[in-house]
């Protein structure tokens, strides 16, 4: 979008009059009204059966004790069927028993988020393309809702101020929201990140965040009875409105590892970039295929951030450095190894919705370090120095306002600096 996601506790306050025989009065405390339910059943319902809801799904049922996957949904049905028979099929320890979902909780279509939300469900999976996290996290936090929210948490910044808003309504609520930044649950990263804050490394004085991979290519080619809005969505990595491009939907790892070292987010970017590789033909869309940036952060902190996506086989680098005035660190080599990742999170987020752990609410968190990568792009893209207070402030809104599978939907060219105007 984490293997801890668990429909929300309930609770059941039982009084008596007299004898045991006598009336007992049962009332229903909603999990939304109260923090902390012991080991009571958690319901979980999945909103975007892809790869990586899948995974999530499983992560969350094989982490976690007494918690169900009764609900899903997909814009495509093939997508929802793979996507369960995979999860029944699953590879991790305890899940398949704990797959509760009948066909009348299958739901396909560009409202399918709307019907798993209505179903009796106490946590919600957000794990469809980027483009639709802040309408879906807005929807469950008014549902209230337990969430699980793969990152990035938008690609444009009136959206993520959108999610924003729903962040700060979900901390009232006191409802847990888990991201997909899965470095926050990973120990090596928790406890050097600790020690880093603790002066392990004295100041902070520079820092370097780096995401050298290769090509997400979805689609090899467009079936011809697919109109635009359908193949947008088959092949989503490839277009800026769904997906943020590489710096916003994979390279957020890296760089909300250094926000959450510096404790905040920067204040402004210069950045460059470009398609070097990636031909200029449909199946690429119009992202870039490279970025690097110079952020700037309030004491005057520079990060340096680089990320790429070239072909297989040459030079990758996926990691973090920070360097102080006493040392300097890879942000996880002064912790220890303990369980993965994918599925801490998943602990996490249920501890936290039972009380049997920290309160966890990254919504606010990683919603500024989306932002964060969202304007190191528009740098990129227009070749401007770009603000933190520009970003709070612009109008760029890349949503649809219409959704069907018949819809044309233009794709803009890519981007020249220059040229590009940033709104």
């Amino acid at each position: 979008m984490e293997n801890s996601n668990e429909p929300s506790r309930r609770s059941f306050m039982k009084t008596s009059t007299g004898v045991a025989a006598a009336a007992t009065a049962f009332t229903i405390v909603k999990p939304e009204l109260m923090r902390g339910a012991g080991n009571e059943k958690l319901k979980a319902g999945l909103i975007g059966c892809g790869g990586r809801g899948t995974e999530a799904a499983q992560q969350l049922l094989h982490g976690n004790e007494n918690v169900e996957l009764v609900a899903m949904g997909d814009i495509f049905e093939d997508h929802l069927e793979e996507s369960l028979n995979e999860i029944r099929a699953s590879k991790y320890l305890g899940v398949a028993e704990k797959v509760k979902v009948d066909p009348e909780h299958h739901f396909v279509g560009f409202d399918a988020y709307k019907k798993v939300l209505a179903s009796d469900i106490d946590i919600v999976m957000l794990c469809t393309p980027p483009g639709y996290r802040p309408m879906h996290f807005e929807a469950a936090v008014e549902a209230k809702k337990h969430v699980f929210a793969e990152k990035p948490f938008g690609t444009d910044p009136v959206n993520v101020r959108r999610f924003m808003a729903a962040a700060k309504k979900s901390e009232e609520l006191k409802l847990t929201v888990m991201s997909g930044a899965q470095r926050r649950s990973q120990k090596e990263y928790v406890e050097t990140v600790k020690r880093i804050k603790d002066g392990a490394v004295g100041d902070v004085v520079a820092a370097y965040a780096y995401w050298v991979g290769t090509p997400v290519i979805q689609q090899k080619e467009r079936d011809p009875n697919w109109k635009d809005m359908t193949w947008q969505h088959r092949a989503w990595y490839s277009f800026v409105w769904i997906c943020g491009d590489q710096i916003v939907e994979q390279h957020l790892h890296n760089i909300d590892v250094i926000n959450w070292v510096m404790g905040g987010h920067p204040v402004e970017v210069v950045a460059t970039g470009g398609a070097a590789w990636r031909p200029r033909e449909e199946i690429y869309g119009n992202i870039f295929d490279h970025i690097s940036a110079d952020f700037v952060y309030p004491n005057g902190v520079h990060m340096s951030s680089y990320c790429r996506q070239y072909p297989r086989g040459l030079p990758t680098n996926i990691s973090e450095l920070v360097v102080g005035s006493k040392g300097r660190t890879n942000c996880k080599n002064m912790g220890t190894k303990a369980e993965d990742p994918y599925v801490q999170e998943h602990i996490d987020m249920v501890k936290s919705i039972r009380g049997q752990g920290p309160y966890i609410n990254h919504g606010m968190t990683v919603a500024e370090s989306t932002m964060t990568c969202i304007m190191a792009r528009e740098s990129a893209y227009s070749g401007q120095k770009i603000t933190w207070d520009q970003m709070m402030n612009s109008q760029l809104d890349l949503f649809p306002k219409a959704f069907s599978y018949e819809m044309p939907i233009d794709v803009p060219p890519l981007p020249v600096p220059g040229v590009y105007k940033f709104a």
